[in-house]
């Protein structure tokens, strides 16, 4: 692929360089591939959690930078990352994830060098996100985050809506589009078994009682099964287990996965659903349609390329609504449901794959570069 960003060094910056960074943590393990497939170097920073050294080889390799924080986890205050921002000589700095610490250390670092800051915020001024926390994300703008926004050479969207989403909160309507990529198409068989998979989070915003609850409801073959891959805070995932309760009907909560587990469950599912209520482009469908296995999800998932192209099902929010979706799923027969998995796979080939969005982020790189030059 294009040399476009050799010898250039890419700053990823971030609140959690590990697992518990869910989502963006994976976009920001492609982003730092996609840096090295376009010549560049990247270089990752983030605060320190309990799964820093046990994930950094996710990135392949590149620098990962993880620093210890003051106070309150949820701000992640640490005048350390402000000090190895300035000793790395970054040409360019992308933030990835809002509403912490990092948004204050990326505008400190802007004005400091007068080189070229991006600001993903990877679906964090969803409307469902800003109405939740009000007044401690009032106190986040007026501390740094219209800072930060401000000092960004751009600020980049994962999709037209959000673009809508940031130019109302930041008052800028000049946001770069780029969709994340998903991994590389991985070659499966057909002939799966009614298993339907979520990955991802165990969090309200995702709207796993509802679909607990509208399995429950479902009339479905007798050997389907619905299996939940995720991790989240005590109370989310008591509340689920207290869903599934002891008459499971099929059920299982399997705790995290990753790696191998996580491949597995991607080859094995007929399904990956995703119910949810807020998202800003979520990886798990995007790994799911590289495996050539379909989705069910909500529109709120942003991905109505999928819809589109005959990739997903299309469910709605509460138990009454998912319930029939579901119901088509389980019982779809081969032949549909292949033509299914060939555009889930097509769509992974083309519109997500890392070689179109690699070069869209590298004309974009480039150009910010070139823009702050003297």
């Amino acid at each position: 692929m294009s040399g476009i960003l050799t010898g250039k060094r890419i700053g990823l910056l971030t609140a959690s360089a590990s697992r518990l960074g869910g989502g963006v943590f994976e976009a920001v393990v492609a982003q730092a591939e996609l840096l090295r497939s376009l010549g560049g170097d990247p270089v990752v920073f983030a605060l320190d959690d309990a799964h820093s050294d046990e994930d950094r080889a996710r990135f392949g390799g590149a620098p990962v930078y993880t620093v210890p924080f003051i106070g309150p986890p949820q701000i992640g205050f640490s005048p350390a990352l402000d000090k190895a921002l300035a000793a790395a000589d970054l040409d360019l700095l992308h933030l990835h994830g809002i509403w912490m610490y990092p948004s204050a250390a990326g505008a400190n670092w802007a004005r400091a060098t007068g080189r070229p800051y991006i600001v993903s915020p990877h679906g964090m001024l969803d409307p469902w996100i800003t109405a939740r926390g009000r007044w401690k994300k009032a106190l986040a703008r007026a501390g740094y985050e219209r800072r930060s926004w401000a000092a960004a050479h751009a600020l980049h969207a994962l999709t037209p809506r959000e673009a809508q989403d940031i130019a109302r909160e930041a008052d800028r309507d000049d946001c770069v589009v780029i969709p994340n990529a998903g991994p590389a198409p991985v070659k499966t068989g057909g002939n799966r078994a009614p298993l339907m998979v979520y990955i991802g989070r165990i969090h309200s915003k995702k709207n796993l009682l509802p679909l607990v609850a509208a399995w429950k409801a479902a009339d479905r073959p007798a050997h389907a099964r619905l299996e939940i891959g995720g991790w989240g805070d005590a109370g989310d995932v008591a509340a689920l287990k207290a869903a599934i309760g002891e008459d499971a009907q099929g059920i299982s909560f399997l705790g995290p996965v990753f790696g191998d587990a996580k491949e597995a469950l991607l080859r094995e599912a007929r399904f990956v659903v995703l119910p949810s209520l807020s998202e800003g482009l979520p990886m798990a469908m995007l790994e799911a349609w590289a495996y050539g296995t379909p989705t069910v999800m909500t529109a709120e998932c942003n991905l109505a390329e999928g819809f589109a192209a005959g990739a997903a099902l299309e469910c709605g929010y509460d138990a009454a609504a998912i319930r029939p979706v579901l119901e088509h799923a389980l019982t779809m027969d081969e032949a549909p449901w292949a033509g299914m998995s060939a555009a889930a796979t097509q769509l992974a080939s083309t519109r997500f794959s890392p070689a179109a969005v690699a070069l869209a982020w590298g004309d974009a790189y480039a150009a910010a570069i070139e823009a702050r030059r003297p």
